[in-house]
């Protein structure tokens, strides 16, 4: 750093620039913070012990504390005024009581055992929470604990709802997502609000490590978890984590554990000789005191961990009471939690889009999205479903997920689709569509994307003489029976014939083997014999002498031009 600010100095120099700075070290004054601290400090202590819940009414009481001294204050003197102004003296006077708050409080604490809402150092805040709070996300839960509420909303999508992780070193997608908002209207402020803010990232971050490691790992939707802080008094964060558990488990999340979370505290003195380990902190004893340590997890362990302290350090045995201390806490929450909704949702709400999983061979995945997509676009549109396919390159495989909140409209979309990458099989029936009518018989569409050949003579039992007989017209829908893949071309022979009865008395012609299966014929002609060759004996069909040098005259060659030649035509005797 001291480099870089030497190079700054030096770009300073060059560019001709002065830099004038002024500082002055903090006026204080021995005589007025004693003064301060003789006529605040019993009042500031009695407010402490009050044990009042109230958050406005303690901030109101201790305000006013002030306030009275700041009127009360006499005239200052001549030396007073040599060393500082009256709205320096009133700054004086407003730090000097911010000290005699804080050590009121923390006295309180270590001598009395009181806490600013009369708590016992262990005991957690009232609560209050219900799932189904509002009708129309897919979860949704309030949760209050003492002046804090958080209203906690669940939503499922698809894997298009995913978020793309792309960073430099992370390519990833994430499934579990969870916002946090803190509006200013929660602390009583009526500020407007510029956007996130490091509170939002610090406290929304705490919050999805500690329920992610708790969110079933083959669970096939995409879930948000959005956290509304509506009142604030301490643990925000820690409310979020309670909220989005009973979010969760409303909206039929089948959580690996509940999660729940607690803020512990910490008040010592010099050296830590004494100290108090606090439980479910207030504001006001995070602001005053000298630790803020957030501990989520579930009956089983931690999920997540938090800590800002004040302090020098913390001694091991203070680490552990603050765990063991946290844990009986985060019990005593999850079993809160248990009572307000004893297990996940058996079935997902109503306007809960369904979701169907189909995995297929990973040479079809282009079959089904089609040239461009139109095939996969048809199917969305014609059935009302949204489909997304992942390739599974460590499987080998593709994976389909079809998204809608009707079930016949996804059974319409998976008969589709599973038509697409079925394999034909001999013997079985299908739907057709007759798609081209030629002299020998017909094209039929049997699957998507394949076609095969309806014979003439497989229409019907009856002999047919021309394709107008059959009375089989283009767009035609037709059943058809599969008799026949050829091995050696692919292709598919269809019947029709097949599927109605046989006549009585109909005589089968004999099947004629396929060319490929004849034996070949050497020197057998079946009868046909072709019959000496007859060298040299044409009968009256003679040749005649050949007309050597009478070829008629021949044009003058062209040097240069190689264009066609012209030939002078002959006259030949009959």
């Amino acid at each position: 750093i001291k480099k870089h600010c030497v190079a700054q100095m030096e770009l300073v120099k060059e560019a001709g620039k002065e830099v004038k700075r002024e500082y002055c070290h903090e006026v204080n004054d021995d005589a007025l913070r004693a003064d301060v601290h003789a006529k605040c400090y019993d009042k500031a202590y009695a407010i402490a012990r009050t044990g009042s819940a109230d958050k406005h009414w303690r901030n109101e009481s201790f305000k006013a504390i002030c306030e009275e001294y700041i009127e009360n204050l006499p005239e200052m003197t001549e030396e007073q005024l040599e060393n500082y102004t009256e709205d320096q003296r009133i700054a004086m006077v407003k730090r000097y009581y911010h000290d005699v708050e804080k050590e009121a409080m923390r006295r309180c604490v270590l001598d009395e055992g009181i806490r600013l809402d009369g708590r016992k150092t262990t005991e957690i805040r009232p609560i209050w929470a219900e799932v189904d709070y509002l009708p129309g996300p897919h979860g949704a839960a309030i949760f209050t604990r003492g002046e804090t509420q958080a209203l906690v909303t669940a939503t499922l999508g698809t894997t298009l709802d995913e978020k793309i992780v792309d960073d430099v070193l992370n390519q990833s997608k994430e499934r579990f997502l969870l916002h946090y908002n803190f509006p200013p209207f929660s602390t009583g402020e009526a500020r407007p609000q510029r956007g996130v803010g490091r509170r939002e990232v610090g406290h929304g971050n705490l919050a999805h490590r500690a329920l992610k490691r708790m969110f079933p790992d083959n669970f096939p939707y995409t879930c948000r978890i959005v956290s509304d802080i509506l009142e604030s008094n301490g643990s925000s964060s820690m409310a979020t984590v309670c909220g989005g558990t009973l979010a969760l488990l409303d909206a039929g999340v089948h959580m690996k554990r509940p999660v729940a979370g607690v803020a512990m505290g910490l008040i010592s003195d010099e050296g830590a000789v004494k100290y108090a380990v606090l439980s479910d902190i207030l504001g006001d004893e995070d602001h005053l005191g000298d630790m803020d340590f957030k501990v989520t997890g579930t009956t089983k362990g931690i999920t997540a961990t938090q800590m800002d302290i004040k302090c020098d350090g913390l001694s091991y045995e203070i680490l552990a009471k603050a765990l063991e201390q946290a844990k009986q806490g985060r019990l005593h929450i999850l079993g809160i939690i248990e009572e307000t909704i004893p297990a996940p949702r058996e079935d997902y709400k109503l306007h809960v889009p369904r979701l169907v999983t189909l995995e297929i061979p990973k040479e079809m995945i282009g079959a089904v999205i089609g040239p461009q997509g139109k095939v996969i676009q048809g199917i969305q549109e014609e059935t009302g479903t949204v489909i997304s396919i992942d390739e599974d390159e460590k499987l080998g495989i593709g994976k389909v997920e079809i998204a809608s909140k009707d079930k016949s409209s996804i059974d319409a979309a998976l008969a589709k689709i599973k038509a697409i990458v079925a394999q034909p099989e001999e013997g079985e029936v299908y739907d057709g569509t007759v798609r081209s009518i030629l002299d020998f018989g017909a094209f039929i569409e049997f699957m998507p994307g394949r076609d095969g050949l309806l014979h003439i003579s497989e229409i019907s039992w009856d002999r047919l003489d021309n394709m107008e007989a059959s009375g089989l017209k283009e767009g035609d829908k037709v059943k058809v029976k599969l008799i026949e893949i050829d091995k050696k071309t692919g292709k598919y022979r269809l019947s029709m014939r097949v599927l109605t009865p046989k006549p009585e008395g109909y005589v089968e012609r004999e099947a004629r083997p396929r060319r490929e299966d004849r034996p070949r014929r050497e020197g057998d002609r079946a009868g046909f014999e072709r019959g000496p060759r007859r060298d040299g004996d044409r009968g009256n069909f003679e040749r005649g002498p050949r007309r050597d040098g009478d070829r008629g005259p021949r044009a003058p060659r062209r040097d240069g031009d190689h264009g066609p030649r012209t030939f002078t035509p002959r006259n030949r005797e009959d």
